[in-house]
């Protein structure tokens, strides 16, 4: 008997073990933004924002590059390309080699005017505080002490029985209440709406045709008297590009700076323009006079406009001409377009 009773137990043991199961794990999770409010309670780590890589600041060198082509082609001064990427020898730069073309702070005023916002992760943080919708603000909250229990005031108009006080409420008299008089309505008033100033609109005199290229200030004038033998050409379709206008004229006869400036380059260091002249006018304009006999200008050199800085010549050309070119942030663009008509 004393077995069977020992066996009887050791069964319902063994069956209450059996009914107990682990408790289930959760997935890890992160805490939401009012766990993350409480103290003790951290929030994940936020990620950075990804870092967005600027181009155009920089150029790769081709085969047939020169430094003074390089610097022709983003409107830039030579020297100042060579001072960016620390070139001592102006004439050594490699096929594949990395040039930066802007100044080392053009990159950070690009990232302010092209729109390109910083993401940063949100603060969060502080009690979650409830406002009513209509402005106004809720009374403080009252707290009773644990263990005392809030005062009632006693209702009004109640006292205990007493011959006393029945015979005092007898005498009191219950005055009448006061007439409350409406005021008066006052008539409504009717504002009309105050008048929008109506947007000037520019004559047709004003309007700028989106065809023609800003030239800022730039007073420009004719390089040369002569007549005009080629005209601008961007190609395309069989048609050979040219990325200025050429001028005829004889051996000798005087080119004049087109718009007051700054040289920036003199020589004949650019394949296909002989001896050359660059003149800067200002961060966006600068224009080329090539196929000099003479130059009559040094680099570093303030020019005045209608001023001569070369003569006429044929140098890298078939003819005696002068090929002028206009480039706006190294861009050929139509000389036709800034040079008065005549």
């Amino acid at each position: 008997m004393a077995g069977r009773l020992a066996w009887l137990v050791l069964v319902f043991v063994l069956t209450g073990c059996s009914g107990m199961r682990p408790a289930p794990v959760g997935e890890s999770r992160a805490p939401t933004p009012v766990e993350a409010a409480r103290p003790g309670v951290s929030a994940p780590p936020v990620s950075p924002a990804p870092t967005v890589a600027l181009e155009g600041s920089f150029y790769v060198v081709k085969k047939g590059d020169t430094l003074h082509a390089i610097a022709l082609d983003h409107g830039v001064d030579y020297r100042e390309l060579a001072a960016w990427n620390n070139l001592e020898n102006i004439n050594r730069i490699t096929i594949g080699q990395r040039l930066q073309v802007s100044a080392p702070g053009a990159v950070a005023a690009v990232a302010a005017t092209s729109g390109i916002s910083e993401t940063r992760p949100i603060a969060i943080g502080g009690p979650v505080v409830e406002r009513p919708l209509d402005g106004a603000v809720p009374p403080a909250p009252t707290f009773t002490p644990r263990g005392e229990t809030p005062k009632r005031a006693p209702k009004g108009g109640k006292l205990p029985y007493s011959p006393e006080n029945l015979a005092s409420l007898k005498a009191q008299t219950v005055a009448p209440d006061p007439l409350v008089t409406a005021p008066a309505a006052v008539p409504a008033v009717s504002v009309a709406p105050a008048a929008r100033p109506e947007t000037p609109v520019a004559p047709p005199s004003a309007v700028v045709s989106p065809t023609a290229a800003p030239a800022g200030d730039i007073d420009w004038a004719w390089p040369a008297a002569g007549k005009l033998l080629a005209g601008f050409s961007e190609g395309g379709a069989g048609q050979e590009a040219n990325k200025g206008i050429d001028i005829a004229g004889k051996p000798g006869d005087p080119v004049q700076a087109a718009a007051p400036g700054k040289v920036v380059y003199v020589g004949s260091g650019l394949r296909g323009y002989g001896n050359l002249v660059i003149v800067r006018h200002n961060a966006q304009f600068l224009s080329a006079y090539a196929h000099n006999s003479r130059i009559l200008v040094k680099e570093g050199q303030t020019v005045a406009r209608g001023q001569k800085i070369a003569e006429l010549g044929n140098s890298d050309a078939d003819q005696p001409k002068l090929h002028f070119e206009v480039r706006q942030q190294g861009k050929p663009v139509d000389p036709l377009k800034f040079l008065p008509p005549r």
